[in-house]
């Protein structure tokens, strides 16, 4: 198996404000071309964090500019490459809380915050909780509650789910499209289908097990078989 190539290629961490002034030849050579993750101090404290594409002209500026005064020693990582840079720093900042020296916390690019799913699954469960506790039987009350849907054959998939997800499928390498609608249902070249194995066999023009045939966007770029949703 390959090695992988490392996000850190090399690294140099808490080196002095007065070493980098007084062999800036030395520490210029060391930046030239390269491409990172930096982190200024001050009195041992985080101050500020930052990414460059050209760490020689960035840290040379700090040596000058508004923060020029305000940091003491610094760090810097060498990343290979520069693609994901930009949600390096992001997550950085995030975990340290936003340094004083940063004026915001960054964003990530294509990222889902599932703090209201959360939110929304503990009040589920808080609720199935109640209902045991007072003795109810928590499966009759949310028959009850399902029977206020509209009558007729539910969706295959309106128990697996709590919102839309996108669905695609690749053969003979041509890839398809699909959308999970949030009553379960799947819509599918303007058409509707109660299963995945209805819309799959749709799309490859004979029958087939949907669950294994599409895959689902668990998380933004992350996807997976459908079949994952009932284990």
């Amino acid at each position: 198996m390959p090695r992988q190539a490392p996000l850190v290629s090399q690294y140099l961490e808490r080196i002095s404000r007065d070493a980098a002034e007084k062999y800036q030849d030395i520490f210029q050579r060391y930046v030239k071309r390269r491409q990172g993750v930096y982190a200024l101090y001050r009195r041992d404290k985080l101050y500020y964090v930052g990414l460059a594409s050209n760490l020689k002209s960035r840290l040379r500026q700090h040596l000058k500019d508004h923060h020029g005064q305000s940091w003491d020693r610094f760090s810097v990582y060498f990343t290979v490459g520069d693609r994901h840079l930009k949600e390096l720093e992001t997550l950085i900042l995030r975990i340290t809380g936003k340094p004083r020296g940063n004026e915001n916390k960054g964003k990530f690019q294509d990222s889902e915050n599932l703090q209201r799913t959360l939110k929304r699954d503990i009040k589920s469960f808080q609720r199935r909780e109640l209902l045991d506790l007072i003795g109810q039987d928590f499966k009759t009350d949310l028959v009850k509650i399902s029977d206020k849907k509209k009558k007729g054959r539910q969706p295959v998939l309106a128990g697996y789910i709590r919102s839309a997800l996108k669905l695609r499928a690749t053969i003979r390498g041509k890839t398809f499209k699909a959308r999970v609608r949030r009553d379960g249902s799947i819509r599918f070249r303007k058409r509707i289908y109660n299963s995945p194995s209805a819309a799959g066999s749709v799309a490859c023009k004979h029958a087939c097990d949907g669950w294994h045939f599409w895959k689902y966007e668990r998380a933004p770029g992350d996807w997976v078989q459908l079949n994952e949703l009932r284990k």
